[in-house]
């Protein structure tokens, strides 16, 4: 079975957690079949590593994160690469992919300049 996590930074902010439960709700929406989770890096919970656990024990045995990102920076290249990692060696039979940053995608840039445009 195939899943999916939104994958962020994190803050303190509890705010913060907002878009990542309207994209999440839109792809649950969209894709009922798929099971959808978000995950952070720090600050906010739950922690990546618990988003895996918990499709792992829903019977998803691969798994695509989603970074809520701009942009592949440290976060991206090097930390999730460690993450994924580790979780290779904790659910051996579970295949990870990793989706572009959003901020690269050229309809969410289209979206981003309509909006800076509008404003």
């Amino acid at each position: 079975m195939k899943g999916i996590i939104l994958f962020g930074h994190g803050a303190r902010n509890p705010e913060y957690t907002a878009p990542f439960k309207r994209i999440r709700a839109t792809v649950e929406a969209l894709q009922p079949d798929v099971p959808v989770e978000v995950g952070f890096l720090e600050l906010t919970q739950p922690p990546l590593e618990a988003t895996i656990e918990c499709l792992v024990s829903r019977g998803v045995n691969e798994i695509k994160i989603v970074p809520i990102f701009f942009a592949p920076g440290r976060h991206v290249l090097k930390d999730l690469p460690e993450l994924i990692g580790n979780a290779m060696d904790r659910f051996p039979g579970v295949e990870f992919e990793v989706a572009a940053c959003v901020g690269e995608v050229d309809l969410v840039i289209d979206a981003m300049a309509a909006h800076a445009i509008a404003a």
